[in-house]
């Protein structure tokens, strides 16, 4: 019952203002009539808009038709949509919005889960509502493949860092790691925490043990790879998807951070308010990164570490309060520094308030999520 509750209460609330933002977008619309269509079909897409449109085009009719664009999305959320689409009867954008909810709702009880396992109760409670009302947690109401990467690698946590007096679950983390190399481009990451606990446990495992330690390891680099080889077969081409994620006008090619960052914050002498907005959620990620480090076992702060490096690491920082989102452990990290009532209750707010903006601004067209 307890952790129905500490799981439930955030998850519906998310859901509450994610719904809440998109009937006021709907409202400004319907009221003000922007000229550029776009803004309206934006609002008219909804909880498919963005992104999402890509993927239910992919769980319909699969990547032949979508041009190279589209390959730039990892395909198990779209096939699982798909599944979901046959089993009920429904529409691929339908099967989409139930993959997410369901998977961000069992993601939300694995973090439970894993928190109270390494802090205790009071901080695993905490750690779920900050993600539930994270800015960008609004796609994980919509058709958009952050859900099902979270319950994945929550799951992948929960098999190499057992409870005490356990043995890690090397096979199912290997498992949840080549599913999570099949989701995302940044389940990849995931072979570095593994890594540091197969390390942290390799002098004590026997033969047996030690084979399904390296399939953990290697499980995320196996999914993501192997979705490469499928393009390859496809299109003459391995690194197509990642090369088109570089392009200039999605997430960039690699640069230099500072640069990315300041540029960004001098957008608001600009009139850029819009790419200002990311600088100050880089500047919270970081510090929770240190807290990550100073508190925290180093599986979970070097996963934060690298998801939020390659989120900074693009020519622009659009989207990277989604990228961060991935990140769990900064949840975590900060279930560590809002362990006072009163700063709980006033972050929580002033994330609630945070979430109905930017997915306001996301229905809108004006914000990239």
């Amino acid at each position: 019952m307890l952790v129905g509750r500490a799981v439930l209460v955030p998850w519906a609330a998310t859901r509450a203002i994610v719904l809440g933002a998109l009937a006021l977008a709907h409202l400004l619309v319907d009221r003000v009539r922007p000229t550029d269509p776009a803004v309206a079909r934006t609002v008219h897409q909804g909880l498919l808009s963005w992104d999402a449109g890509y993927y239910s085009a992919i769980a319909r009719a699969g990547y032949t038709s979508l041009g190279h664009d589209a390959l730039r999305f990892f395909p198990l959320y779209p096939l699982t949509a798909r599944l979901v689409r046959s089993a009920l009867g429904i529409s691929a954008g339908d099967g989409l919005l139930v993959v997410a909810n369901l998977a961000s709702l069992a993601g939300a009880a694995l973090l439970y889960v894993l928190a109270r396992r390494e802090a205790g109760a009071e901080p695993a409670r905490r750690a779920v509502w900050l993600l539930s009302l994270a800015p960008s947690a609004y796609v994980l109401v919509m058709g958009y493949a952050e859900a099902l990467l979270l319950l994945l690698a929550v799951a992948c946590f929960l098999a190499v860092r057992p409870r005490s007096g356990s043995r890690p679950a090397w096979w199912w983390a290997a498992l949840w790691g080549v599913a999570a190399g099949l989701t995302r481009p940044l389940g990849i990451v995931l072979c570095v925490p593994v890594a540091i606990e197969v390390v942290r446990h390799w002098t004590g495992l026997r033969a047996t043990a030690r084979l399904g330690a390296l399939a953990a390891g290697v499980g995320p680099v196996v999914g993501g790879l192997g979705y490469l080889a499928w393009a390859r077969s496809t299109d003459g081409d391995f690194w197509l998807p990642l090369r088109v994620q570089f392009e200039p006008g999605h997430h960039g090619g690699l640069s230099d951070p500072l640069r990315t960052i300041r540029a960004d914050a001098a957008g608001v002498f600009h009139h850029h308010y819009g790419t200002a907005l990311h600088v100050p959620w880089v500047v919270v990620a970081l510090v929770l990164v240190v807290v990550l480090w100073r508190r925290w076992p180093a599986s979970y702060a070097a996963f934060a570490t690298v998801v939020v490096a390659v989120g900074i690491s693009g020519t622009n920082l659009d989207s990277f309060e989604r990228y961060a989102l991935s990140a769990f452990p900064l949840a975590m990290a900060g279930a560590t520094v809002t362990r006072w009532p009163a700063v709980e209750r006033v972050v929580l707010v002033a994330l609630g308030a945070a979430l109905l903006g930017y997915a306001l601004l996301a229905f809108l067209g004006l914000s990239v999520p």
